[in-house]
């Protein structure tokens, strides 16, 4: 069982506040405006999101409208999330069995689908995931949906276009094969400590090739207008992945900056984006 890293930083450790401080991301005034209700039957049109993993009071509510979006559609089997590894530490590539707790209990790994996902470029490596956070702060929101849901955590310290459509393909591929309903979520923030004016223009351009379901073009906007985006793999992979599975583009969902809650010169840019 992983132990949180991020509880008491980037969100609450504690389970009544952490319950209010989500809460709160859905009734802000950037947030969607209400906790959702998971539709009874899943629709299936969903296939992936594109989800921010900063501290909550900054990008919560900009990811309320990712999972409102994902409860609307009828909640998954399973998700697959795809982060960032920010520590360099452990595999390029690496995917965890172990089931990670959070302050509203645990949430479980899909052992099942685990395993098949455990061959190719992926590694099995607990120490990649051990202190990152791009996977762990999306948990609380989906363990409050779905008490049961399982998933399954994959994070990316190689980046780079080849890496990722291998990664999405490998994920698509075994999602084609899998019985159970899941989606992908990739975990990401964009422009970091720029003008908020700066972060709006670039990160749209990065936005519209994800919409379009660009990979190309999303690496050479990012390289060329030097986007700060932390997470392009993971986003390049789940476009890869829910291709594989039918979707084909996607809807920006919700975008805002750190600017937007607190007065700063320095922003981040956050987005909720829904492939379908």
């Amino acid at each position: 069982m992983r132990t949180p890293a991020a509880a008491g930083g980037f969100y609450p450790g504690d389970a009544t506040a952490l319950k209010r401080s989500i809460k709160k991301a859905y009734t802000h005034r950037m947030g969607p405006g209400s906790i959702p209700e998971p539709a009874p039957k899943r629709e299936g049109r969903l296939k992936g999101l594109v989800v921010p993993h900063a501290g909550y009071p900054f990008s919560g509510q900009i990811a309320a409208h990712a999972f409102t979006a994902l409860a609307r559609d009828g909640m998954p089997d399973t998700v697959v999330i795809i982060g960032p590894n920010h520590t360099g530490r452990g595999s390029g590539v690496a995917l965890t069995m172990e089931d990670h707790n959070t302050p509203l209990g645990p949430v479980a790994v899909d052992l099942e689908l685990a395993r098949r996902l455990f061959t190719g470029i992926i590694d099995n490596s607990d120490v990649a995931h051990r202190r990152e956070h791009s996977i762990e702060v999306q948990l609380p929101f989906l363990r409050l949906l779905k008490p049961d849901l399982r998933f399954v955590p994959i994070d990316m310290y190689m980046q780079d276009q080849t890496t990722a459509r291998r990664l999405g393909e490998q994920v698509g591929q075994a999602l084609k094969e899998h019985d159970g309903e899941v989606v992908v979520i990739a975990s990401t923030d964009f422009t970091h400590y720029e003008p908020a004016s700066v972060a709006h223009t670039k990160d749209a351009l990065a936005i519209e090739h994800i919409e379009e379901m660009d990979i190309p073009g999303l690496y050479e906007t990012v390289a060329s207008h030097s986007i700060s985006m932390c997470g392009v793999g993971p986003a390049a992979a789940t476009i890869e992945a829910t291709r594989i599975q039918g979707a084909t583009k996607g809807r920006l969902l919700k975008y805002a900056t750190s600017g937007d809650v607190h007065d700063m010169s320095e922003v981040v840019g956050y987005a909720a984006i829904e492939l379908f």
